[in-house]
């Protein structure tokens, strides 16, 4: 087993990039007999060309490359729309395939009817017009709109999948709530970030259970909106070690001098932040002592394992640096790809795809919770000037699942 080191990483990049302009990036022959076709409801935020609800539903809609060709076993049923914007795509969608939007989400979950008529429910609270917290997340009605989601299964008496687009909440008492609800109700629920499951510049795989010694990651872009993908990133790496998951003790998020002192000291490995740094795009002769806007997301697992999350302005990408015991440092980056329209986004829809069909979860929501967890406690740290905050309430254990990224994982084979 092998990551790309750093000086491989340098010397495949632009014969990976060569590769794939040879290859189609859906893998596989021919799709297979296709099983029943799933009904879905779309509960959004907003719907506007390139947002979340674009990439995510059109899919559903044109196919996973959304120019009209093969696609997931679903069938997008209903919509409620929370915010019409201006260059609106809501209305158009509803006349050109039929799809009703509803004024409510209980009716869009019943069609209308009397009794619960979907059989998931894709939940994106993403863009629009909605406040800050004073630690600057941004307010999206995910709990609302869960909370609605629920209750119309209760009062029905039936209960379907549901996938929260990125981290639940995004405030951690919301995220909690909302992980209880499903949890009190049954209601297979899902959540998180595409970047675990969209390309990587190496195709090559951390196996399950290594002895894991450390990790860095490095993002960048917003500490709320970008920082929960560089931890569920981060994070698909982290819970692949030996034992996990634990649960998190503490989160100290720190920024300025502090930064590197904490880095002098040894509490973060110097070499993986350097392997990482250097893996992942950034602006040309960049120091990241000079950053200005850095700040670090430190913490540590009740097993001892600390994890270290980068947030650079200088940066333009999202990685990790790895240490396995015995091996010299290994770095893991996401290929952030554009075309055809952001395919990470049909790599999540596939695993959303398959927790319809079967019922079950892909990869467990505790992880998105931990994560979630962690960037509000580390935002609430670096609003109340750096200091460390004990986290009880972030014992999370769970058992990971081997659900791998998109180099392994074919668009057309069938649930």
């Amino acid at each position: 087993m092998s990551l790309l080191t750093r000086r491989q990483l340098l010397s495949t990049t632009s014969a990976a990039t060569a590769a794939a302009a040879c290859h189609a990036w859906l893998p596989g022959a021919e799709p297979a007999a296709a099983p029943a076709v799933k009904k879905v409801a779309g509960v959004i935020t907003i719907y506007r060309p390139f947002s979340h609800a674009d990439v995510i539903l059109g899919k559903i809609l044109e196919g996973w490359e959304q120019k009209g060709g093969p696609g997931p076993q679903l069938k997008l049923s209903s919509i409620y729309v929370d915010q019409f914007v201006s260059d609106d795509m809501a209305r158009d969608i509803s006349q050109r395939f039929g799809i009703p939007i509803f004024s409510t989400i209980e009716q869009a979950l019943t069609l209308g009817g009397q009794g619960i008529a979907v059989d998931g429910v894709v939940s994106i609270g993403e863009h629009g017009d909605y406040p800050f917290s004073e630690i600057g997340q941004q307010l999206y009605p995910r709990r609302r709109f869960f909370s609605e989601i629920a209750a119309a299964f209760e009062k029905h008496g039936r209960v379907v999948p549901v996938f929260n687009d990125k981290h639940l909440g995004p405030a951690w008492a919301d995220g909690l709530w909302m992980y209880q609800e499903a949890q009190r109700l049954r209601i297979p629920l899902m959540a998180g970030s595409s970047l675990p499951v969209g390309h990587r510049l190496s195709p090559d795989i951390l196996p399950m259970n290594c002895d894991l010694e450390a990790a860095v990651g490095i993002g960048y872009s917003g500490l709320d909106v970008y920082g929960i993908h560089a931890l569920e990133f981060l994070h698909w790496h982290i819970e692949r070690r030996r034992g996990a998951e634990t649960g998190v003790r503490w989160v100290q998020a720190l920024k300025g001098d502090a930064i590197w002192k904490t880095v002098d000291a040894g509490m973060v490995r110097r070499d993986l932040l350097e392997a990482a740094f250097a893996a992942v795009p950034h602006e040309p002769g960049s120091d990241m002592r000079k950053d200005a806007e850095a700040v670090l997301f430190l913490y540590e697992h009740h097993d001892g394992f600390r994890g270290a999350q980068f947030m650079f302005s200088c940066a333009r990408g999202t990685g990790a640096a790895l240490a396995v015991r015995g091996k010299p440092p290994l770095v893991s980056v996401f290929d952030e790809r554009t075309e055809p329209k952001y395919p990470h986004f049909a790599y999540l829809l596939k695993a959303i795809e398959r927790m319809i069909h079967t019922g079950r979860p892909t990869y467990p929501v505790e992880r998105t919770l931990l994560t979630g967890g962690i960037l509000d406690r580390a935002l609430t740290s670096l609003h109340a000037g750096g200091v460390r905050r004990e986290t009880p309430e972030l014992a999370i254990r769970y058992q990971p699942a081997d659900y791998l990224f998109a180099q392994h994982v074919d668009l057309l084979k069938t649930v």
